[in-house]
């Protein structure tokens, strides 16, 4: 009975321990992201050291899933699908902001220096700039 209780006890103080320095970790970016603008859905992953992110779906995109990048100020890129285009490039930091990435918006077809920074394991902010202070943000929330 000794025994047991003494190795009860331990398993305790271990699991106690334990629990004291597990570190915290900051909210992970990385997920399906819902943002404000016309429905859209974002699919941010690591890439390398940094991230990335690609569009997934959007009204547009719901209504016809062949969507092309025509807005694009390079006319060269203008046939290409929006359908898992990438938008978000080259971030790099954390684990609570990103910085010197790019964000390209399929609406206007220009690409903006961007900023992401985590507000909670559920909340994004996202902001661009054509140079500062001309700057907007956006919050996006997680999908999953």
């Amino acid at each position: 009975m000794r025994t047991t209780l003494t190795a009860a006890l331990a398993a305790a103080g271990l699991l106690a321990t334990s629990t004291l320095v597990t570190p915290a970790f900051a909210a992970d970016p990385t997920g399906l992201w819902l943002t404000p603008t016309r429905s859209g859905q974002v699919e941010i992953s690591k890439c390398g050291n940094g991230l990335c992110g690609r569009l997934v779906s959007s009204e547009g995109l719901k209504a016809d899933p062949a969507l092309k990048d025509v807005n694009n100020s390079n006319a060269g890129l203008r046939g290409r699908a929006l359908k898992g285009l990438t938008i978000l490039t080259g971030f790099s930091g954390g684990p609570q902001e990103w910085t010197g990435g790019s964000i390209y918006n399929a609406e206007d077809g220009k690409t903006y220096s961007g900023t992401i920074t985590m507000d909670g394991d559920n909340t994004l902010k996202l902001r661009g700039c054509v140079v500062v202070p001309l700057c907007k943000t956006q919050v996006w929330t997680r999908l999953r």
